[in-house]
This record gives structure tokens, sequence and C-alpha cells, in this order.
């Protein structure tokens, strides 16, 4: 893995900051059939210390949507992005991340796909989202800045970029595990409870 090239999105970068923002985000996320899906939250480094996710990242073909969660006026995106029947979100560990934001606003997901579950049904070990980028894509994802402060008010360029290219990468690999076939044999709904969101979250 550590000989693999390092990659970092390149591409256009959208924060969610203004109403202007937001409507140009509902608008590509409307018209996009697959969205690329994380989360980042702040670290907790004292036992028993924890804290709800601070910043959702949303990866189109052609942008990736950053939205502070300190900012609310961001909610209704994400709620109508994630109960979207007709988009599939493809991300990795999701169960957690959606759990969470449960707490910051109400929406029921919909057509939303775990690719480190679909990659354990191949019974594949390494399931975290910079193994399978390593495994499925031949790159390396920096970690650089995942333990920073996800909370601050302004994002630095280096939590911009670390950000954008989860989501980008978790969209880059739906495209990979569909090119060779490994969602043809998945069942359509989840065999776990809902709420844990296992393969797929309520298709319809």
């Amino acid at each position: 893995m550590a000989a693999l090239p390092l990659r970092r999105y390149e591409g256009d970068v959208c924060l969610g900051a203004t109403a202007e923002d937001l409507e140009r985000a509902l608008a590509d996320l409307r018209q996009e059939d697959v969205v690329g899906f994380d989360t980042e939250t702040r670290p907790a480094f004292r036992k028993g210390e924890t804290y709800l996710p601070c910043l959702v990242q949303a990866a189109t073909a052609r942008c990736v949507y950053l939205f502070q969660l300190r900012q609310p006026q961001a909610f209704r995106v994400l709620s109508e992005m994630l109960e979207e029947t007709r988009s599939v979100k493809a991300g990795v560990a999701l169960a957690h991340d959606l759990r969470s934001l449960k707490l910051l606003f109400p929406f029921e997901e919909r057509n939303v796909l775990d690719l480190g579950i679909v990659a354990r049904r191949w019974r594949l070990d390494q399931t975290g989202l910079r193994n399978l980028a390593g495994i499925f894509l031949g790159l390396r994802v920096p970690k650089g800045a995942r333990t920073s402060n996800w909370a601050a008010p302004h994002l630095s360029a280096a939590q911009i970029t670390y950000a954008a290219t989860d989501a980008w990468i978790c969209r880059e690999l739906f495209l990979q595990f569909r090119n060779r076939g490994l969602l043809q044999a998945q069942r359509p709904a989840t065999a776990e409870p809902r709420t844990d969101t296992a393969e797929r979250v309520r298709t319809g």
C-alpha cells in the first residue's frame, strides 16, 4: 500500500455556505444517479468523549459539495439527497454516520449502499476506505487532516481537500464495483436491521 501513488481530489469543490451554493448543490444532486457520501466528526481524545458529525461531503460527477452542519440551512438539501430513491448514495461504514446525522435533522434514508459490506460479502478482509482505494483504484489516499478540528467555523485548504477526496473516492469505488460486476450478486435489500444500513437501506 505504501508504494501506491498518492492521490487527492483535484476537481471542483463547493462549500455550501450561501443560499446560492445550496441551490447549486441541490440542482446537481437532483440530476445525479451516483453520489459519493461521507461525513467528518470532531476527533475525541478523552475516554467517553463523543461528538456529532460536523461536515457532510457529497460527490457528483461534476463537483464535491461540503456541507458544514453548524449551518442548519443545509439540512433541507441533505435530507432530500438521502431520501431520494433514484440516486445511490455510496460510502463506507455508513451505519454510524446515518444514526448520528438523525440526531441533527430528520430523514429516512433510501438507496444507500455500504461498499464495505459489499466487499465483505466478496470475502475481502480489508474493507476500510483507504484499503479499498488501494485494492480497486490502485492509489493511496492521504490521512493528514483526519484528526483536525472539523468543528472549526472556517475549514483549512488541507481539510477541504481531505474531505473532498474521501467523498470522491467513495463515488469512484462504486463505479469500480459496478464495472467489475460486484454489485450484481448483491441482494437489493439489507439482511440486517434497517437502522444499521447494511447493503441498501430502503430501495424505495
